[in-house]
């Protein structure tokens, strides 16, 4: 088994080049992942690692070899001394462990659609802890798959990861241009709602027991106009205090929730 002690070492700055920088991710089809539970939930969802890295004296050796055999994956396993895991350690507090995957394509013909879907559809969101966010609420709504159109972040990044406990690799996620996801719900019969405040009623008045995705736009604008050309139907959350508006993570949620909510009582 290899083992790396030097911070200089070559796989140690390419993996701290690729936590930085997206278009790196893109450009060789790789990320990072930090965590157990979050590594655990890649496996678990058949994407490929390649590498792990871990630190012997917060993790057990054991563990990775139970997962080799636990989901038939062949990556290699590096040592590593404590002074390269800091340099690598992404977050605050952390179990010891590092690795790199391979990514997964994510187009939106891919997906696979329930018989009645619900989808949650995202434009141009810029931060990640938001996307993390999101992704987490869509998986405890039972949310059939997730859209990014002209997303400003990459679902790799590894804030996306951390923030949606590594919720980011259990969904359907798609990257889609507009044409694409219009398309798409078209063939599908699928009805987009916005949240939006203009020519849009209340949330809860709308019916989300058929085939529906629910869109959210930019943290600063909001949907934009041309996303609101293609919309069936606005809709608000209402705001009784002086704030004009939710943070975009919390505005879907509760959105999600109450198409559930209302698919819970049709049932």
């Amino acid at each position: 088994m290899q083992e790396i002690f030097s911070t200089n070492n070559t796989k140690v700055k390419y993996i701290a080049q690729l936590q930085k920088k997206s278009a790196l991710r893109q450009q060789l089809q790789e990320f990072v992942i930090e965590g157990l539970r979050e590594l655990e939930a890649a496996l678990k969802n058949r994407f490929v690692i390649k590498t792990i890295y871990f630190y012997p004296d917060l993790v057990e050796e054991q563990i990775l070899y139970k997962w080799k055999e636990i989901y038939k994956s062949d990556f290699e396993m590096v040592k590593i001394s404590k002074n390269v895991f800091k340099k690598l350690s992404y977050r605050n507090s952390t179990e010891g462990i590092i690795a790199v995957g391979k990514m997964k394509s994510h187009h939106i013909k891919d997906i696979k659609l329930s018989k009645n879907p619900l989808l949650l559809v995202a434009e141009s969101i810029e931060k990640p802890g938001n996307m993390g966010a999101m992704l987490r609420s869509l998986d405890g709504a039972g949310v059939d798959a997730f859209v990014l159109v002209n997303s400003k972040v990459d679902m790799y990044n590894p804030n996306v990861i951390r923030s949606s406990l590594g919720m980011v690799f259990s969904k359907q996620i798609a990257v889609a241009n507009m044409a694409e996801m219009a398309i798409f719900l078209k063939e599908n019969s699928i009805k987009l709602f916005g949240a939006t405040l203009q020519n849009a009623n209340v949330y809860h008045l709308e019916d989300f027991t058929k085939p529906s995705a629910i869109a959210v736009g930019a943290e600063d604008k909001g949907l934009s106009e041309n996303f609101r050309k293609l919309m069936q139907q606005a809709v608000y959350i209402p705001m009784l205090g002086q704030a004009d508006s939710l943070n975009v993570s919390v505005s879907a949620a509760v959105l999600l929730y109450e198409a559930l909510r209302q698919r819970n009582l049709s049932n």
